[in-house]
């Protein structure tokens, strides 16, 4: 991701004022505050947190794709509003799949009168991915949570541990590491007739890239928290 981030970023006429990564993390001591406009932080659930703060109380704004590690994201959000600075997370940047965050939220409105139909998903991504299940499964869990009240959690089982047991508030999140995949999310709703399904499936990482480059973009000059929904806009017009 980093890789094809650098490309779209310099095929845009910006400059990458660092390349930091495990191999280099001291470098970023050495950079000068005046120098970065914004940080794109794509690294691991185990670094990104302290990366995230440190950027941060150098004043400088910061656009997060790294997944895996919200469970520090109050400390984070705290930290920015006393630093009046400014974060901007989404679990996928791909113009797509928040397509596909909104179509689930519909679908998850229409299945509440329905209750014969069981929900469940499937996540596949690259073997190198860390965590799972992915953060865009788990937006889309939370999406379905919004509109089926009697779904109160979501259950990982991940291919080769022993699956956890899955109750009836409960949705079951498949996760599966194949070859290179980018990214495939399929949400299924099952009855004993028939089954409704949505999927999406990702042909590359450049659209992942590109929302993260654009997102970078909006986030200079601005101050706050935000997300995907505040760089496309309300998507429900009529409101």
């Amino acid at each position: 991701m980093g890789k094809t981030i650098e490309q779209i970023a310099l095929e845009r006429g910006y400059q990458i004022a660092g390349r930091i990564d495990a191999d280099n993390h001291s470098d970023l001591n050495d950079l000068q505050s005046d120098a970065v406009d914004v940080v794109i932080e794509f690294s691991s659930p185990e670094s990104a947190t302290e990366n995230i703060k440190y950027c941060l109380e150098r004043g400088w704004p910061v656009v997060c794709g790294t997944t895996g590690w919200l469970s520090h994201r109050t400390d984070i959000e705290t930290l920015c509003k006393n630093k009046k600075g400014a974060f901007f997370y989404a679990s996928n940047y791909s113009i797509g799949v928040n397509l596909f965050f909104r179509l689930n939220k519909v679908l998850a409105q229409f299945m509440r009168n329905y209750p014969s139909y069981h929900v469940s998903m499937t996540e596949i991504h690259h073997t190198a991915k860390k965590d799972a299940p992915s953060g865009t499964a788990i937006t889309l869990a939370e999406g379905v949570m919004e509109s089926l009240s009697e779904k109160k959690y979501w259950v990982s089982n991940e291919a080769g541990h022993k699956p956890s047991p899955v109750g009836e508030d409960a949705i079951e999140i498949e996760s599966l590491r194949e070859g290179s995949v980018p990214g495939t999310h399929t949400v299924r709703y099952d009855s004993d007739v028939d089954r409704i399904e949505i999927m999406h499936m990702a042909h590359s990482r450049q659209g992942f890239a590109v929302g993260a480059v654009v997102a970078a973009e909006w986030l200079v000059g601005r101050e706050g928290i935000f997300g995907m929904d505040d760089l496309l806009g309300n998507y429900d017009q009529s409101n």
